[in-house]
């Protein structure tokens, strides 16, 4: 059985400082961390809180991406797919199921067609010119809604690899946004001619 919210508290409160900071993580020594260690300091590790807040769209009566679910580049019955504007890296998705579901309550047959469709979505992206690797992430502490992140690496930014790319894209200017338009458009007829669907005329 897992630590109970203080006991977990306490565990961590024991490795940190007397302001309750913790030791530089490992990952800031990386030579792919966007952050050099000199005077980076940790936050202060807060109490817990408990019971957690609701997540956006707990309700769906109140969730956003319900609202939205005839919004995006690429759709089938059960699925919308949509280009997440404003990042720093060529191309970033989000793959969202047109229903109310999260992982945890996502039916077996919609839970195949995920994996499916996320291989596909993985290799269209790596298909496109100048992309190195695509990244697949799935958070869900901010909305009860199940969305999928897939963000597009640049091919030969190995400051770029693996866990950091999150942070380097907020870091990053914004992408162009008609070169990202371009690719999310070839990655959605790419998708329509692999899996089925259809693509969002442009």
């Amino acid at each position: 059985m897992a630590m109970d919210p203080e006991e977990y508290y306490a565990h961590a409160i024991a490795a940190a400082d007397e302001e309750r900071r913790l030791p530089l993580a490992r990952m800031t020594g990386w030579d792919v961390s966007p952050f050099e260690q000199d005077e980076l300091r940790v936050s202060p590790l807060r109490p817990p809180v408990v019971p957690e807040p609701p997540r956006h769209g707990e309700d769906p009566a109140d969730c956003r991406a319900c609202g939205n679910r005839d919004e995006g580049i690429w759709f089938t019955e059960k699925w919308r797919l949509a280009r997440i504007s404003g990042v720093g890296v060529p191309l970033v998705l989000m793959l969202r199921p047109r229903d109310h579901y999260d992982l945890a309550d996502l039916p077996d047959e919609l839970a195949a067609e995920l994996g499916v469709i996320s291989t596909h979505l993985v290799r269209h992206l790596q298909a496109l010119p100048n992309i190195g690797r695509a990244h697949v992430y799935r958070l869900g502490d901010g909305g009860a809604h199940l969305h999928i992140w897939f963000f597009a690496r640049p091919e030969g930014q190995l400051q770029l690899y693996g866990s950091w790319l999150v942070v380097w894209d907020d870091l990053l200017p914004e992408y162009p946004a008609d070169l990202a338009d371009a690719d999310a458009a070839i990655v959605a007829d790419a998708l329509v001619a692999s899996y089925g669907g259809t693509r969002t005329p442009a």
